[in-house]
């Protein structure tokens, strides 16, 4: 069966064409919640803030359901609008034409982007990724290894952290992945074509992942376990140059909302496991089991020489040229561009 492919360069071109022809146009509707933030910033001028989020349990589904964001920009004339977003390609095109300001892309979307020169800097680290990505398959198969995987069909979302995990998997065991139907497909459609039998198998995060499993899957990789070669992957915060440099005010309190919410899964885990299982509508138990799979980073941990003070710049950088050999996009640049395309300056200050 010939193999589905798609780049992440035709991807990217796209997200270019969008910012030259200045189309408003984004892949999700905003969500019902949105939200005024007061009554004034003193300039004067009201403005709208526009946040891209995913369904996933962590920091940003959990500060976004208690609110903080909304409660940090109080006095000023701040209206915070969310939108849903189903993956992190969608999360780039809306950063890269201007449709939000913000929002939560993987680090090989990250990476993708700064080697494109998207007009976004990433400000934060949402999680480091664990157990809560995982190549499932069925508990019924033949597929016990990573190397039982050749001839069968896997399904997986293009240009995301799972990707990019899946084809490092197959390469550090020198397995040619043509040799595996490797499809594209979104995490809903993913499960729908599990239950319906039509993949073999699927990498995927939470909640679909949950769903597998509770679907007759086994798990046989995870994220986490191949850290121990060197492969980080995190979900980030990417946001516009533009509205960073005339909003570093509403910038700030934005990420501190953030770093209140890593303290409060810390100081308050059980409600915390509530109130995003509340947000998803998923049980309580799956909602834990994802959250404490994660490694979650408080703005102090991430001003660190270890995050954004200066190695997630060598992680994006090492994606980005994995990108190339992939030929999901056309050239990486050189370590400068990826330093310059982090901007800690948020962390920094919240920090002290």
């Amino acid at each position: 069966m010939k193999k589905i492919k798609v780049s992440l360069i035709s991807l990217l071109s796209v997200f270019l064409l969008l910012v030259l022809s200045a189309c408003g146009n984004q892949a999700s509707e905003p969500s019902d919640d949105s939200n005024e933030a007061g009554s004034n910033n003193g300039a004067g001028d009201s403005v709208e803030f526009n946040i891209g989020f995913q369904s996933i349990p962590n920091v940003e589904i959990l500060t976004k359901s208690l609110g903080l964001i909304e409660e940090n920009l109080e006095g000023m004339d701040v209206t915070v609008k969310w939108h849903h977003f189903d993956t992190g390609i969608d999360v780039n095109t809306a950063v890269a034409s201007g449709s939000i300001d913000a929002g939560l892309v993987g680090t090989p979307m990250a990476a993708g982007g700064i080697a494109q020169e998207l007009p976004y800097n990433v400000v934060w680290i949402h999680d480091v990724l664990g157990d809560n990505e995982a190549l499932v398959v069925k508990e019924d198969s033949d597929i016990q290894s990573l190397e039982d995987l050749v001839g069968k069909e896997i399904a997986v979302t293009f240009g995301s952290t799972p990707h990019y995990m899946l084809l490092n998997a197959l390469k550090l065991n020198n397995i040619d992945e043509s040799s595996i139907t490797i499809l594209d497909m979104q995490p809903q459609d993913m499960f729908a074509a599990w239950e319906g039998n039509l993949i073999d198998g699927g990498y995927v995060w939470q909640p679909v992942l949950g769903e597998m499993l509770n679907s007759g899957g086994e798990m046989i990789l995870a994220s986490g376990d191949l850290a121990d070669e060197g492969l980080i992957t995190a979900e980030v915060v990417v946001a516009n140059t533009d509205f960073i440099e005339k909003h570093p005010e509403i910038m700030e309190k934005y990420i501190a909302a953030f770093d209140e919410g890593v303290e409060f899964y810390r100081t308050s885990p059980e409600e915390a496991y509530q109130t995003v299982a509340d947000e998803l509508e998923i049980p309580v138990g799956d909602a834990t089991e994802t959250m404490d799979q994660l490694i979650w980073l408080n703005a102090s941990e991430q001003a660190d020489e270890e995050y954004l003070g200066g190695d997630m710049a060598d992680v994006l950088k090492d994606t980005a040229d994995f990108l190339v050999d992939q030929e999901s996009i056309s050239t990486a640049p050189d370590l400068e561009a990826f330093e310059m395309g982090i901007d800690p300056q948020f962390v920094n200050s919240i920090a002290k």
